[in-house]
Order: structure tokens, then C-alpha cells, then sequence
């Protein structure tokens, strides 16, 4: 009676150790190890750092490995449930597939057609020798046969073609728990290599990893640091929701094990049971008990090939976890170094500013103080907002661009095309330099260019304008209208420029007398010349004031200008010449001032008007 007992013991016992596992937490284990893996290979982009490459392949390589023992696992617990199923008596007709239905109606469907068949030859012999009285119903009843036959066939040909569908969908069901986890192997060949049969020590063939991009990581432009930095945040941010998920798979692997680490402490409590029931006993281990402990034995080793990997799969896990997190440390630690440099390269784009901005208020100041002249200050105030605009665009282009042989490389085609393009502006523009330099072109000065004479009334960065003058003679009036030139025609050889040296604002005009034959010319010269020598005096202080200025300026000493006398023969006979300086601005009051004097000298003086045989002339002295 105690042996009975004992052995219902064990029976209950043996029962109760079955673990409760499920296809669905098989199942979803194994996608949640396939999804993180993947995870693990993709997610986590390099930001470029040596050491990138050691946590990527350390990730990849850690991860197939859980895989490997993930799937390792599974199979080991199907088979635990399969046994759990065989133990429990589960019926083999409910574990049938649904093809093996369409087998046996098709097979029952064969065997009418047979019968039926048979029928239909025995009726084709009967009509051979049947006599006409009975011919008629044989071959009604043939036809009737033969309809039967048709139809059979048709649903025979049906039930094949459902059979042969069914049996190709139903593969996969048909293997079970076992053939859900095969296919899950073979979404993942890379793990396996080319084998899906469950060996845990097939290679790991890892995915080619792209070559993270450096580029950004040598950039030292503040764009470049700027996206660095961006992309090395983004990676952080993709390490924790990776060490997120690592936690996530992690508690999916250990809610997996603990019904197995129950079941196995309940099947070796259970042989210590035993154990101690035998020694309280005396007596001899029955043959049902030794039969306990080897099914116990065989259990725990079941039991122990589903655990084992389970267990591995958790260290392998928290190696990967271990994994990210140092590759989160290093790119910390370097985004550190990354942010100073990035706030170091900031503040020194704002002082490169400041002093450009100071230096622009400097120059403002110094141009109002020193420049009375408004054309002239509104012209450094121009090449004022283009140097600092200059400037300026220097600072941007040193403190954000990072990659400078690509920006060489498009500023040489840009600059050829603004030189083709702008060929006649960038002239006029350098034009412009030599204007307004230190023998230049200034305002108010009279110059002649292109055969057009003018006083300068405005200079600007590519055109120059001129109050147009004409007249006959020495007598030169304003036409009213402004002259518009290039300043590139400083460049051109066939168009000269004339002006007057900087500081000479005057002209040489002469008094031309001609003489009487046999007349007085010494007398003549002397009183003429003192004539003229008389009106120069009155303005001869601004001539000299010019001269000084002009020496200044060139430093170098030059004579002053005074009146000349001059003989000199000509087709009509002897011409007294004498020349003197007039100023351009009041040319015309001179001239007159001088022809006044002569006619009243002329009218006044008998020997004079003598040995004058016309009217004196005045005209613009040709200069050799």
C-alpha cells in the first residue's frame, strides 16, 4: 500500500513539474532578440571616432551571439513543450493538419469512380450482345453512368487541387512550434551563416558596417562643428533608447527563464525527496522509483539545455548594455572637448566682429574729422562700407567654412565668370583708384578727354562726369551739358586725358603786335612788355601761391612763371610776341584787362602807334 502511494506521489509530482511555457512567449522572445539585434547593427550611427568602430563591432558581434542562444533556447523548449503534450495524452487527431481531410475524400472520391467505372464497362459488354427489347434501357442507364462518372472526376480534380493548396500553406503549420522557430532562423541567415538547423557554434558572419564619416569629425569650420556635435547628440540619444531596449529584452528573457528555474528546483527538491524516503524507509529502491529518478534526471537535463542559454543570453545581454554605455561615455567625453571648441570658435567670430566694427567707427570718426570736402568724404565713406563689408565676409568665411580646398575650387570659377562677365566695371572700378590718387582727378579741375574739355563736377566708382565747355578761341563757355565717361578711359591708349598738374590752375596766353617796316622795335618791346608786366602784377601773388603749392607737392623747385618778349619773323614781316600767365578761372578778365591797357597805351603814345601796323592780338600760347 506505501508502494502504491509513493508511486502516485511521483506521478503528481512528475506532473507538476512540467514548466509553463507557451508558444506565444517563445515566440515573442525570440522577435524581441531578432528586432534588437537589428537594432544593434543599424540604429547607432558612428559619429566618426576611432573608436566607433571597436563598440559598433563589439555590439554586432555580442548581439548575434544572444541571438544565437536565444534561438538555441527555443528549440530546447519546444521540445519540453512536445514532451509536456506527449505526457499529457494528447490526442494525435487534433494535432492532424487539415490536409490529410482532402486525402481521405479524395481517396473515397476514387473509389466511386472506380465503382462506377466498373459499372460502365459492364453495361458497354451487356449492349455488345444485348437484344433490342433491352437496348434502350442500358443505354439510358449508361448515360446516367456516365453523368455520375463526369462528376465524380471533376470533384475529384477539386478535392486535389484544395489538397495540393492546403498541403503548400500548411508546411510551416504543419512543423509547429519547431518550424515558427526555423523560420524565424532564417530571417537572420547573417547570424547563422547558411545554417537555420539550431547549432549554436555556427559562425557569425556580421554585415559589412559602412565607413562612419570623418569629414565632419576633422571639420574645424563652425558649421562643420555645429552638425558634429548635432550628430554626436542624436547617437547619444540612440545609445539610450538602445540601452533601453537591451533593458526591455532583458526582462523578457528573464519572465522566460523563471518558470524553467522553478520547474528546475522542483525537479532536484523532488530527487532529494526521494532520496530521503528511500533512507527513512531501509529498504531497497523499487523498480518504480528508480524509474522516477531517471525520468527525473532525464527531465533535469531538458529542463537545464532550455536554461543554460537562457542564463548565457542574460550575460551576453548585459555585456552589450555594458557595451553602450562606455560608447556613450566616449562620445560624451568627446562632445565635451567638441562644445568648447564650438563656443571657443563663436566668441572668437564675435571679437574678429568687434574689431572690425571698431575699426569702421574709427574710420567714420577720422573721415568727419580730417576730410572737410563733402564729395571726397562721401567717397571714403563708401570704400569704407566696402572694406568692412570686405572684412566682414573674411570673418564669416573663416569661422564657418571648414572645407576650403572645395571652396577654392568654386571661388575660381565664380571669379572667372565675374571677370568675363564684369570685364568693363572691375576696370572702371580699379580705374577708379588711380582717379582718385595722388596725381588723380579732382573735383572742380578742368581736364580734356576724348577731345571733350570740361570742369569736373563729380567722380564716382565707375563713371566720371564732366560740365562740358566749348568756344573759339581763348574764350571757353559752358554748352550746359555733363559728359558722362568711363573711368576705364584712363586705360585706353587712344583716348588721352589732359589736365593741369595739381596746384598750376593757369594757362599761357600772348599778345601778338605786328611792326611797321623800319620802325622802333626796342621801343616798342619796352613799352609793351611793361604794359603787360603791369596787369600780371595785379594778380601775380595767386599765380606764385599756385607755384608754391604744386612744389609741395611734387617736391620739387620750379621757376616762376613771368611775362616773355619775343621777336620773331613771320610772312607778313616783324611780330612782337609777349606771353604771360593767366589764371583759367579768370582767363577772359585778364585778356581783357590786357587788351584795354595796350589801346590805351597805343592811343596815348605817338612813336607806339607808329611802328604798329594792326591791331594787337591775343591768343591761347601753343605750348611745345
Amino acid at each position: 500500500m506505501v508502494a502504491v502511494l509513493a508511486v502516485a506521489a511521483v506521478m503528481r509530482n512528475s506532473t507538476a513539474q512540467t514548466p509553463r511555457l507557451s508558444r506565444d512567449s517563445i515566440l515573442n522572445h525570440l522577435n524581441a532578440a531578432i528586432t534588437w539585434y537589428r537594432d544593434c547593427t543599424n540604429k547607432v550611427h558612428p559619429v566618426g571616432l576611432p573608436s566607433d568602430a571597436i563598440y559598433q563591432d563589439n555590439a554586432r558581434n555580442i548581439a548575434g551571439e544572444a541571438v544565437r542562444l536565444a534561438f538555441q533556447s527555443a528549440r530546447a523548449e519546444a521540445a519540453l513543450i512536445d514532451a509536456g503534450n506527449k505526457n499529457s495524452g494528447a490526442s494525435e487527431s487534433s494535432s492532424q493538419p487539415p490536409q490529410q481531410d482532402f486525402h481521405q475524400m479524395a481517396a473515397k472520391t476514387s473509389a466511386q469512380i472506380d465503382d462506377t467505372q466498373a459499372k460502365l464497362d459492364s453495361i458497354n459488354k451487356q449492349l455488345a450482345t444485348a437484344p433490342r427489347s433491352k437496348r434502350q434501357a442500358l443505354l439510358a442507364q449508361r448515360d446516367k453512368l456516365q453523368g455520375v462518372l463526369s462528376l465524380d472526376k471533376a470533384v475529384l480534380e477539386a478535392i486535389q487541387k484544395m489538397a495540393n493548396f492546403s498541403g503548400a500553406t500548411g508546411d510551416i503549420a504543419g512543423e509547429g512550434l519547431q518550424g515558427s522557430i526555423n523560420q524565424l532562423a532564417h530571417s537572420v541567415p547573417e547570424v547563422f551563416g547558411n545554417r537555420t538547423d539550431g547549432a549554436s557554434n555556427s559562425p557569425n558572419q556580421p554585415a559589412k558596417s559602412s565607413q562612419p564619416q570623418t569629414s565632419l569629425a576633422n571639420s574645424s569650420g563652425l558649421i562643420g562643428q555645429s552638425m558634429m556635435l548635432i550628430g554626436r547628440v542624436r547617437s547619444m540619444h540612440e545609445i539610450d533608447q538602445m540601452v533601453n531596449e537591451t533593458d526591455h529584452l532583458r526582462q523578457t528573457t528573464e519572465a522566460l527563464r523563471k518558470p524553467l528555474r522553478d520547474t528546475i528546483a522542483a525537479t532536484v527538491q523532488r530527487g532529494r525527496d526521494l532520496a530521503n524516503q528511500a533512507e527513512a524507509s531501509g529498504n531497497a529502491p523499487t523498480e518504480d522509483i528508480r524509474r522516477e529518478y531517471q525520468d527525473l534526471t532525464e527531465r533535469f537535463k531538458q529542463l537545464s539545455s532550455a536554461t543554460l542559454p537562457l542564463s548565457q543570453e542574460l550575460l551576453v545581454i548585459e555585456q552589450t548594455r555594458v557595451n553602450f554605455l562606455q560608447w556613450r561615455k566616449s562620445i560624451a567625453e568627446e562632445s565635451k572637448d567638441a562644445l568648447r571648441s564650438l563656443i571657443l570658435r563663436v566668441i572668437g567670430i564675435a571679437l574678429a566682429l568687434a574689431v572690425v566694427l571698431v575699426i569702421s567707427e574709427i574710420w567714420r570718426r577720422l573721415t568727419f574729422r580730417y576730410i572737410h570736402d563733402s564729395r571726397r568724404r562721401r567717397q571714403f565713406l563708401l570704400l569704407r562700407r566696402f572694406v568692412m563689408g570686405f572684412l566682414i565676409g573674411v570673418v564669416f568665411l573663416l569661422g564657418f567654412v571648414s572645407e576650403f580646398s572645395s571652396l577654392a575650387t568654386f571661388a575660381g570659377f565664380v571669379t572667372a565668370g565675374i571677370a568675363v562677365g564684369l570685364q568693363a566695371v572691375l576696370l572702371s572700378v580699379a580705374a577708379y583708384f588711380f582717379v582718385v590718387g595722388r596725381y588723380g582727378i579732382r573735383v572742380g579741375e578742368r581736364i580734356s578727354v576724348a577731345g571733350v574739355t570740361g570742369d569736373v563736377i563729380d567722380i564716382g566708382l565707375i563713371r566720371l562726369y564732366l560740365m562740358e565747355l566749348a568756344g573759339t578761341g581763348i574764350d571757353l563757355y559752358p554748352t550746359g551739358r555733363v559728359v558722362v565717361f568711363s573711368n576705364s578711359v584712363l586705360f585706353q591708349a587712344g583716348t588721352p586725358l589732359f589736365k593741369q598738374i595739381p596746384g598750376t590752375e593757369y594757362s599761357w596766353h600772348e599778345v601778338a603786335v605786328s611792326l611797321t617796316p623800319g620802325a622802333n622795335y626796342q621801343l616798342a618791346q619796352e613799352k609793351i612788355s611793361k604794359a603787360v608786366d603791369s596787369v600780371y602784377q595785379e594778380y601775380r601773388q595767386d599765380i606764385e601761391g599756385q607755384l608754391s603749392g604744386i612744389e609741395r607737392h611734387i617736391e620739387l623747385q620750379l621757376q616762376a612763371p613771368t611775362p616773355e618778349t619775343k621777336l620773331q619773323l613771320v610772312d607778313n614781316g616783324l611780330e612782337l610776341v609777349v606771353r604771360y600767365p593767366v589764371d583759367i578761372r579768370k582767363a577772359s578778365e585778364a585778356d581783357d584787362h590786357v587788351t584795354r591797357t595796350l589801346i590805351d597805351l597805343v592811343n596815348q603814345d605817338r612813336e607806339l602807334q607808329a611802328a604798329v601796323a594792326s591791331t594787337p592780338k591775343i591768343r591761347a600760347a601753343i605750348k611745345g
